[in-house]
């Protein structure tokens, strides 16, 4: 009887010792995806005050919202999340949520309830990443498309996005959606109408090209083509109203502490969208930044058009709380379009950042005046507990004879583990 030689046998065992490397190996890798698991835990207080110049009385409204959740670890690149929000009032409802039916108080769109947030699997890649489920999307300064992280429900959005790095500096996104969960849900009611529903359906393509070609130069070019089924420009209007189309070209960079931004997009209607669309998007700024001190300035323009119904330039899926004013009066651009032209800044101060901004609105077709806005906040890490942030902010919106005047404060207290 022969016998394997030395060799051999020294060959034989290397090679049961490799697979069975490989298979611990593997199994620790998959084991990383619950070893290497990091839990979500966000909770943030707000108290949100607004007085108007009408018959409407003054909301004082009390929200809680309590967000949990899970991130895996990495498996081959592939990992997961799910995160769960629930926003609850404190205190007396003494405010219209959209939801609740307070129609006689001013708007603090907070509803109640409880949503998954997001629950997505996602592939990462040298080359790029993939992300399939309900997942937060914001793309570049968030004008376009963004998560409103300022309501307490946060909007995200159901479907798929892809990322390309072919090489340093270029990035590709590319987005399918074909439902968007908006601030005003989890839920609609009685009390809901076509121009706040709490799910937009639909057939959304998001195409955003970035090129960083040096840090005084990133271009960025995009298509956002927008399929949105059941919401309509007003309560009044036809379904589809904000169904869009709309290309647009950017340019911004940092030079010796100075910051500049040029930006120009073309709208048309998409998607059956009843009414014709034809309006454009302009903005230009320039911003200084010394010892941590930045001041910035700008004129930002959303077109306006004539015709029945409002044509005007809309950004139905940005973040709009952080463009036109804080007291929220333009989150649907009147139909003369808007003129915001803007200067403000924030400095750091006792630990924590100073902002404040001016803005003057005009019309942009025609003279008319919208009113002027003076905004201010203030945030400050709290010392006593690591993650613990407190904010206050205030908003005072002029009319000039042109709508509403409004003040609003906020008071909040966010944790986040």
């Amino acid at each position: 009887m022969s016998h394997p030689s030395p060799s051999r046998l020294s060959l034989a065992l290397l090679a049961a010792g490799l697979a069975c490397s490989s298979a611990a190996t593997a199994d620790e890798q998959f084991s990383s995806l619950f070893t290497d698991a990091k839990p979500i835990f966000d909770l943030r207080y707000r108290y949100e005050h607004v007085d108007q110049d009408n018959s409407l009385s003054n909301a004082n409204a009390q929200t809680l919202r309590t967000r949990f959740g899970l991130q895996s670890g990495s498996w081959y690149g592939f990992s997961g999340l799910i995160e769960v929000d629930n926003v609850s009032r404190l205190g007396d409802a003494a405010y219209n949520s959209t939801r609740n039916g307070q129609s006689d108080h001013s708007t603090v769109v907070d509803p109640d309830g409880s949503e998954v947030n997001q629950a997505l699997l996602r592939y990462d890649h040298t080359l790029g990443s993939a992300v399939v489920g309900r997942q937060r999307i914001n793309l570049d300064n968030q004008r376009f498309v963004g998560g409103v992280g300022w309501r307490q429900n946060e909007q995200t959005y159901d479907g798929m996005l892809g990322q390309l790095k072919p090489f340093d500096g270029l990035t590709l996104t590319y987005a399918y959606i074909d439902n968007i969960n908006t601030i005003f849900g989890p839920d609609d009611n009685r009390y809901d109408n076509r121009s706040n529903p709490a799910n937009i359906e639909g057939h959304s393509h998001l195409i955003n090209a970035q090129y960083v070609l040096m840090p005084e130069l990133t271009v960025t070019a995009y298509s956002y083509l927008l399929g949105l089924d059941n919401i309509a420009s007003s309560a009044a209007a036809d379904f589809g109203t904000l169904s869009s189309k709309t290309h647009g070209l950017r340019l911004n960079g940092n030079l010796s502490g100075v910051s500049y931004a040029l930006e120009y997009a073309q709208q048309r209607d998409y998607a059956g969208n009843p009414l014709e669309l034809s309006s454009e998007y302009y903005l230009a700024e320039l911003g200084y930044t010394l010892k941590g001190v930045a001041l910035k300035g700008g004129m930002e323009i959303l077109g306006g058009d004539s015709g029945p119904g409002n044509r005007a330039f809309q950004t139905p899926l940005a973040t709009k709380h952080a463009f036109q004013g804080w007291a929220d009066n333009f989150l649907l651009t009147p139909e003369k379009g808007i003129k915001d032209a803007y200067l403000g800044g924030s400095m750091p101060l006792l630990g924590g950042t100073l902002q404040a901004w001016y803005h003057d609105f005009r019309a942009e077709r025609g003279s008319e005046q919208y009113g002027t806005e003076i905004d201010v906040g203030y945030s400050r890490p709290v010392p006593l507990l690591k993650g613990l942030v407190a904010t206050v902010k205030y908003a005072a919106y002029d009319a000039d004879d042109n709508g509403v005047n409004t003040d609003k404060f906020w008071a909040q207290l966010q944790y986040s583990y």
